[in-house]
């Protein structure tokens, strides 16, 4: 995982659009999530699972629309997850630290860490453990 936004609020959902989710420019900032980037999104109203691409909405809007055939799967307020995804070897991974953006009910950012699994775990990877 290279970046997240934990528990967004859908603000819209567009079926007329050709496609992706529309995100404000501060969550992908946060996140490390880039225009364009194949994104996963994780409806935990609905249970549905999709993969679109991450377009550029207003800044400071709180912007979170599904477009296109999604608007299906996820409608507004539902809560989402959205992820990207990195390829890398072993050795990267194990220095890896992932964005995690957190959000309040409008979209606004909470808090944010870096880091997970092995880039947490000093000790563990001192003691050689895997």
């Amino acid at each position: 995982m290279g970046g997240k936004i934990h528990r967004a609020t859908v603000t819209d959902a567009n079926l007329d659009y050709e496609g992706s989710i529309t995100l404000d420019p501060d969550l992908l900032e946060a996140s490390g999530i880039l225009p364009y980037e194949k994104v996963h999104v994780l409806d935990a109203t609905n249970g549905a699972r999709l993969e679109t691409y991450a377009i550029q909405g207003r800044r400071g809007s709180g912007e979170v629309c599904i477009n296109g055939a999604a608007a299906h799967l996820v409608n507004r307020g539902d809560i989402v997850i959205i992820i990207a995804y990195q390829q890398m070897g072993e050795e990267a991974a194990r220095a890896a630290a992932p964005r995690h953006v957190y959000v309040d009910n409008r979209n606004r950012i909470t808090r944010t860490s870096f880091g997970d699994g092995f880039a947490h775990n000093d000790a563990r990877q001192a003691a050689g453990i895997r």
